[in-house]
């Protein structure tokens, strides 16, 4: 999601870039062996689909790249091939090996979209450290009442559950009202977080994820959002969201976006002064972004997996508590389409009773369910 307005357009960036070990593949030429002399070895080479071959290399420690006039050792070529892999680890506490740890902050050029982004996230967190002196009952009622507002109609209902992956239907104008509340969470404009959440579900946990662990804990959960530009290299530009591109409202906020959380603000502290501003955006606005990011990274790092979904999510009850059910990860990624995450009957979801009672009243339809033969498709073998 861009905090700020719509993702960078760039002719040059078209094209897909990953990052990627460098990993010898078999029956590929990695090294030049250069010329020959009478002093040679013999070497056997084993291939898996093939019969063994026998090919000659001259008998010394350094081996050259075509386009390379330094010449290294067989030991740094070796240790240029295995360091990504020997520099991998564990996330504490977890079965999930980070691959290719990713440096935002540090070593690159940053955009001025990625300067804003960053400056709104530290401004909203500096405010919140206002929240011990500036403490009253109202406020605190504030920002309860924001929460919900914001992070379940918007964020989770809205951008999620109906916008991303339509998972039921709403009336247009109840459908852009929820929208709105989403706009007021400070996490961007619907069509961008709509963007780059279903890139997230076609790429997830690979090179081309926006945001995976594999990548780094605090990757998935924050640092991603400060390079702008990498989701585009990755997946290309914005053109999975035609549904909503194609609506003018969502075209009207996406050019606006940034007005609508500082008038918020704006009537936050005309009606109830800095403790309403600092209650009703800092504190509230940062609360949800760490809720919303914890099912980016802790979604997919700890917990358990109820579902074959071939990645790392994870089903995990405490973010599904603070999240309004969204925690129920692994349900998710193994059922997208469906409206409900807490399967089970113990699963809080409170999003999911909210959609069943706009539905119970006629105003959700078209409210879909994974169906029993879709649950023993995915199910373990056990």
């Amino acid at each position: 999601m861009a905090l700020i307005t719509s993702q960078p357009k760039h002719p040059l960036l078209n094209q897909i870039t990953t990052v990627h070990c460098a990993i010898p593949r078999l029956n590929r030429t990695v090294i030049g062996l250069g010329s020959f002399t009478n002093n040679v070895k013999t070497i056997k080479v084993c291939n898996f689909d093939s019969n063994p071959r026998k090919f000659s290399l001259q008998n010394h420690n350094f081996i050259t790249y075509k386009n390379n006039k330094k010449p290294i050792t067989i030991a740094e070529q070796e240790e240029q091939e295995q360091g990504p892999l020997r520099n991998q680890r564990r996330i504490l506490l977890s079965d999930v090996v980070v691959e290719r740890e990713r440096n935002v902050l540090f070593g690159r050029k940053w955009n001025s979209l990625d300067v804003g982004t960053a400056g709104v996230v530290l401004a909203m967190h500096v405010l919140s450290l206002f929240a011990p002196f500036q403490f009253n009952f109202h406020a605190l009622c504030v920002a309860l009442s924001l929460y919900v507002v914001t992070g379940l109609f918007g964020i989770t209902l809205s951008f999620h559950r109906n916008l991303s992956h339509r998972s039921f239907k709403l009336p247009k104008w109840l459908e852009y009202t929820f929208a709105y509340c989403g706009v007021l969470a400070l996490q961007g404009n619907p069509i961008d977080w709509v963007s780059t959440h279903r890139y997230h579900h076609q790429f997830c946990d690979s090179e081309r994820d926006p945001h995976s662990p594999t990548e780094g804990f605090w990757f998935s959960h924050m640092s991603w959002l400060f390079d702008t530009n990498s989701i585009i290299e990755r997946c290309g530009e914005t053109n999975n969201v035609g549904d909503l591109e194609k609506q003018s409202f969502y075209r009207f906020i996406r050019s606006s976006y940034i007005v609508h959380p500082l008038a918020l603000g704006a009537l936050l502290y005309a009606i109830g002064g800095f403790p309403f501003l600092v209650w009703g955006m800092g504190v509230r606005i940062v609360w949800v972004y760490h809720i919303t990011w914890l099912v980016n990274s802790a979604c997919h790092v700890w917990g358990n997996q109820a579902w074959n979904t071939k990645d790392l999510s994870r089903n995990n009850w405490w973010v599904a508590l603070l999240a309004f059910g969204e925690g129920w990860h692994n349900n998710h990624h193994a059922f997208e389409y469906s409206a409900r995450h807490g399967l089970e009957w113990w699963q809080l979801d409170m999003t999911w009773y909210v959609v069943r009672f706009l539905q119970a009243i006629g105003l959700a339809t078209h409210v879909k369910l994974p169906s029993q033969s879709h649950k023993q498709k995915l199910a373990f073998n056990e």
